[in-house]
């Protein structure tokens, strides 16, 4: 995958790659099927998302005659996928049941579309991961700028999906399909109620819980409407990969899944017997954490010398992309990195209140 340039680029940078052009599909039907649609589709995602950048903050454009095509054949796809689908027979969650029947969910129209860009993003993100440096040092210095091109392009190509966001996953969402489902917080609910309870309370209980969940992701009481759904756009990127959540969140699902797991996950010592670690002697250094990421990061802040401007700018960015791609607040990565960005000042504040 053909990523973007380092830190070491000049200030000279080249100007970015034109739009691409919409490419002729002759007498073809880019919404006949989904192999013919994914074949119309298919350039534009690797233009946005995996075509080389010297601003790796913005994903290179498409023409305005192709966006405008990509729109159509979306739109018609997914009209004559509706018409193909029975209408469900039995109760679904908007009126009245707990979901829709299983067999009307494998049906749903646009699932195959959705699942195609779930497997494109998986195939994206395992080539950034088999990309990484052996060297644990560059680590952070390889991951930074790639998943800035990374998230670039994922906005880009939610923003030219934005009908599948619209018709398929909002829709999904109010099926119960979504990243927190009721029976994922129903038991518990339920727990706290008494037989007594009206309607107001039990639907208050499901908000206060949603928003318990909400806080593992930084969610703070009196956050606005545009924070909550940052918020909430980082517990969708954590689901597990069955749950249907925005395009960008699926992008960002599985790079957590394909790059920073990976990465994060402390490799398992060869024999079956645990050895008590021996504390470190006088002198010596404690022991390196486990993980690639963890020793990378560790090195990066510890490190002496050279520019503090760009180790805090590769620190907030390595913070930033653990946060965006679903690392709950509590993850030791993640408070690490939090704590080396805080000013001094604030932790303290912090701290007397």
């Amino acid at each position: 995958m053909a990523m973007a340039t380092t830190t070491q680029e000049s200030a000279g940078e080249a100007p970015p790659p034109p739009p691409l052009p919409n490419p002729s599909t002759g007498s073809a039907n880019p919404a006949a099927s989904l192999p013919a649609l994914w074949g119309y589709l298919q350039p534009a995602l690797d233009h946005m998302v995996r075509s080389p950048t010297n601003s790796p903050s913005k994903a290179p454009a498409i023409e305005v005659s192709y966006h405008m095509g990509v729109h159509t054949a979306v739109y018609n796809y997914f009209t004559s996928q509706s018409e193909q689908v029975a209408p469900p027979t039995g109760p679904n969650f908007r009126n009245g049941g707990l979901s829709p029947p299983v067999q009307d969910k494998g049906k749903a129209s646009g699932t195959d579309l959705y699942d195609q860009l779930d497997r494109y993003y998986a195939d994206a993100a395992r080539e950034i991961f088999l990309g990484a440096p052996t060297d644990d040092s560059s680590l952070v210095h390889y991951l930074v700028p790639c998943f800035n091109r990374y998230s670039a392009g994922a906005q880009a190509v939610s923003r030219l999906l934005n009908y599948v966001n619209r018709h398929y996953v909002k829709r999904a969402v109010d099926e119960d399909r979504g990243w927190l489902r009721l029976a994922d917080i129903f038991d518990e609910v339920m727990r706290t109620i008494r037989a007594n309870d009206d309607r107001e309370r039990i639907h208050r209980r499901l908000r206060e819980r949603r928003t318990e969940e909400l806080r593992k992701f930084g969610y703070v009481e009196g956050a606005s409407a545009a924070e909550l759904a940052q918020v909430e756009e980082y517990a969708e990127a954590a689901s597990a990969p069955d749950r249907v959540v925005h395009l960008t969140a699926v992008a960002y699902r599985r790079f957590r899944i394909e790059v920073l797991e990976p990465l994060l996950n402390v490799p398992k010592m060869k024999g079956t017997g645990k050895k008590k670690k021996k504390p470190p002697q006088n002198g010596e250094k404690p022991p390196m954490p486990k993980g690639r990421l963890a020793r990378s990061v560790k090195e990066l802040l510890e490190s002496k010398g050279g520019d503090e401007e760009e180790k805090r700018r590769l620190a907030g960015g390595l913070a930033f992309t653990l946060r965006a791609c679903g690392i709950k607040v509590d993850h030791p990565l993640r408070k690490k990195l939090d704590k080396y960005m805080t000013p001094p000042e604030e932790t303290e504040s912090t701290n007397a209140t």
